[in-house]
């Protein structure tokens, strides 16, 4: 027994058998059953938070960056941009460019059906709105070509909740009014509805109003001038290598600023929570195997007397620590690959997963109201899910250290004293 390999299969045989308690021995066999899921569902678990988080974080770039511009030229307070068209197609040359999109963007009230609310008036020309494509596929082609002087678009939740419907009139009211004798009066038109956009995102499907350019800018007291450029790029994680071309093409006339300074609170808040997340889940892993270390601990209480039957046999202290080494990593492993694949295919099934629990318990599961949202999002990122799983091995391992360690220090004479 001394010439034996190390992780021969009669160690590997040892440590099965281990595996396989007694009805005597149930109940460390019941530890490392519950050690097992314990890992499995800490594995699981962090896979798919971990997945949510970043397809959250995606979607919400994706829908905010598909509405709004990646680069905004902003004119300074009380001087607006005048030939705004000659800027824009200075700027639509600088390389990484797009499309450059003159917008006049103010808050205004509207009313329709004895319903009234806020909203946020966007002021685009049809092309512009088009170029769009996030809001542009989710209209019909007739919506687009009723878009003019007197017709406006507007969100899906923004229509539902005032009963509006394409055709029908809703009256917009801004702060900025008419100056009388008796003082600024609020403007009041009323504007037919030429379609209902659906951006999937609840706070954007509920508050915005795309207007023509032409009128919003004398809805608003422009005159011919505009508030802002918005500036789509072909890579927005770029937009920091752009910004500065642009910035010199516009000279002092405005300011430029990127996405990542417009919406830097929201996404470093979404970016925050998501580590603070992974933290505290990783800690359901440190638990299950922390109890590894006392089913592995027990059980090497239990088998002190086959352990010193196997050093008085001539198996080295390697050999006694290798088998209990591989009935805890026997666990450990177990339980992890278990969890990547229930991970794995909740977060491909996640949406249908949701819609079941919806109906079983009569609730709204991931509330679009709050969650901004219209479906819970995941994406798995490879990288990640293999830091998991290596993390949760690497704790496996380190779980299975002290107890095989004790098993090889068992001195076989104090093992045997009273057997």
């Amino acid at each position: 027994m001394t010439n034996i390999r190390p992780f021969a299969p009669f160690e590997w045989m040892l440590a099965l058998r281990y595996l396989r308690a007694k009805r005597a021995e149930s109940f460390i066999s019941i530890i490392s059953i519950i050690s097992l899921v314990g890992i499995a569902l800490g594995v699981a678990t962090l896979i798919i938070v971990m997945a949510v988080m970043n397809g959250f974080r995606s979607d919400l770039m994706g829908r905010i960056l598909g509405i709004n511009g990646h680069i905004m030229v902003q004119a300074y307070a009380g001087q607006p941009i005048a030939n705004y068209d000659a800027l824009a197609a200075r700027i639509a040359k600088v390389p990484g460019v797009v499309h450059v999109t003159p917008i006049v963007q103010n808050f205004a009230a509207v009313d329709a059906n004895g319903v009234a609310t806020g909203v946020q008036i966007r002021g685009m020309r049809r092309q512009d709105v088009e170029a769009l494509t996030m809001v542009s596929t989710s209209l019909k082609p007739a919506a687009l070509r009723a878009y003019g002087e007197d017709s406006v678009l507007i969100g899906v939740r923004l229509a539902q909740s005032m009963g509006l419907t394409p055709g029908q009139d809703m009256k917009i009211l801004g702060l900025h009014g008419d100056v009388t004798p008796m003082g600024t009066l609020p403007r009041s038109k009323a504007y037919t509805v030429a379609g209902i956009f659906t951006i999937g995102m609840s706070e954007y499907d509920r508050n915005i109003v795309f207007m023509p350019l032409s009128e919003a800018q004398l809805f608003f007291n422009y005159g011919d001038t505009v508030p802002s450029l918005e500036v789509m790029v072909t890579d927005p994680d770029k937009v920091d290598a752009i910004a500065p071309a642009i910035q010199s093409v516009v000279g002092d006339a405005a300011r430029v600023q990127t996405w990542r300074e417009t919406q830097s609170t929201f996404f470093d808040a979404v970016q925050v929570e998501r580590n603070v997340m992974a933290l505290i889940l990783t800690l359901i892993v440190v638990v299950a195997a922390l109890n590894i270390v006392s089913g592995l601990y027990m059980l090497v209480k239990d088998k002190s007397a086959d352990i010193a039957i196997l050093r008085t046999m001539g198996a080295t202290r390697g050999a006694v620590m290798r088998v209990f080494l591989i009935t805890g990593m026997s666990i450990g492993v177990s339980g992890t690959l278990l969890g990547f694949l229930i991970g794995v295919l909740f977060c491909r099934n996640i949406e249908g997963i949701r819609q079941i629990l919806m109906k079983l318990t009569g609730t709204n599961l991931f509330n679009p109201e709050i969650y901004f949202l219209s479906r819970m999002p995941a994406e798995m990122d490879p990288a990640e899910v293999i830091v998991v799983v290596l993390v949760a091995l690497a704790l496996s391992f380190l779980a299975t250290l002290y107890p095989a360690w004790r098993a090889a220090r068992l001195d076989p004479v104090e093992a045997l004293r009273y057997e």
